[in-house]
């Protein structure tokens, strides 16, 4: 049996094997290497913050996660596929490493925001294309 996500350790672990993942992906891995540069030492700690302050109740997240996101989206809409291809990778990631009840919160706050994001996305494309 896997160990459940416990602390900020299993998250960086967690986020760290994702968006390696992430980046060979044929999918979607374009938009983190070529739409955007990021800065992967400044973005994976942020990205583990938000998702410590979601699963562990640990409130290190102080930034907008929809403003960067409504930027990305200006510069290449995001999709249905885009969002799909997230989620997969991302409980792939969980279940290879994890299984128990923050690992099953984990996958369904993905689910949430994956599907709020999706929905605001979408919503800032047709207003941009009105």
């Amino acid at each position: 049996m896997k160990k459940d996500i416990s602390n900020r350790k299993d998250i960086e672990t967690l986020i760290q094997l994702f968006y390696e993942k992430v980046m060979l992906d044929p999918v979607i891995g374009f938009i983190f290497t070529e739409v955007v540069s990021i800065h992967w030492e400044h973005h994976i700690p942020l990205i583990v913050d938000f998702w410590e302050s979601i699963l562990l109740d640990n409130p290190v997240y102080k930034k907008n996660a929809m403003e960067m996101h409504y930027d990305l989206n200006k510069k290449m809409p995001l999709e249905k596929i885009h969002f799909d291809r997230w989620l997969f990778l991302f409980y792939q990631v969980i279940d290879e490493l994890h299984e128990g009840k923050i690992a099953t919160m984990a996958k369904t706050r993905a689910q949430s925001i994956a599907a709020v994001m999706q929905f605001k996305m979408e919503q800032a494309h047709q207003k941009n294309n009105n």
